[in-house]
């Protein structure tokens, strides 16, 4: 039995970004950002366009783009990983769901799924699809619509396809870039559900969003990202009552 007076040791995070900075030529983008992920969390990234959200994202999984440079400390499963190529953090564990989806829309949604899992397949992993039951279990409809043309799918149907090819590489972290983007409320309700699913599998997610009120309804810690710099860090749930994100960001309605 356990006695009070022993410490918790708590756990050590998946992420852990330090002094992070980014400039696309000499403009600055991120100024000295501070972040962490903790095993089975979800942190969510809010702020308004243009504020750097998916240049914080971009930075972290290594896709900047040519004229892109990022600075500072990436802990990645504890050690530095700020100047490992993309593919190296994708083989690490890191995946990254792009605000623009980037589907093959003339390949199957299958076909879309087992590319998720090229990774495994290439380092020879054992059983490298035994991810899709899981996936099609997420997202019944990747199932019933696996031989469909991705670029004949809803915009709904196409999100939750772009995550259901990142879950097929395994993740241990799952960054998520806007993913209620475009979406009719129905479906943003659908795909946070999922995301709330994701964790109780014990996926940790690293998840950007400008629907501030629905990323922090599902996150357990938040961040406030205004021009390039974290302003305000906490609880989601003491986030969304903070004066200034409820007049900023969530209107004069909140919810209850």
């Amino acid at each position: 039995m356990s006695s009070v007076s022993e410490s918790v040791v708590p756990a050590a995070p998946v992420l852990e970004v330090q002094g992070l900075q980014a400039e696309y030529g000499k403009v600055a983008a991120l100024h000295d950002v501070h972040l962490r992920v903790l095993p089975g969390e979800i942190v969510t990234v809010i702020g308004p366009n243009g504020a750097g959200k998916s240049t914080l994202l971009n930075a972290l999984g290594g896709t900047l783009p040519q004229n892109g440079h990022a600075h500072g400390a990436i802990h990645f499963l504890g050690a530095d990983r700020s100047r490992m190529p993309v593919e190296q953090r994708v083989a690490l564990g890191m995946s990254l769901v792009p605000e623009k989806r980037e589907l093959f829309g003339t390949m199957s949604v299958l076909d879309n799924l087992l590319l998720g899992s090229y990774r495994r397949y290439r380092q020879r992993e054992p059983n490298p699809m035994d991810q899709l039951a899981w996936v099609f279990e997420l997202f019944p409809r990747l199932r019933d619509r696996q031989s469909q043309l991705s670029a004949t799918l809803s915009g709904g149907e196409r999100q939750m396809l772009a995550i259901g090819r990142a879950l097929m590489a395994k993740p241990c972290l799952l960054m998520l870039d806007e993913p209620s983007l475009g979406l009719a409320p129905l479906i943003v309700k659908e795909i946070f559900r999922i995301i709330s699913q994701l964790r109780a599998a014990g996926v940790s997610i690293l998840l950007v969003e400008q629907n501030a009120r629905a990323a922090l309804q599902v996150a357990d810690r938040a961040y406030v990202l205004e021009m390039g710099e974290v302003t305000l860090e906490g609880q989601a749930a003491q986030l969304a009552h903070d004066p200034k994100v409820v007049e900023t960001y969530l209107g004069l309605n909140r919810a209850k």
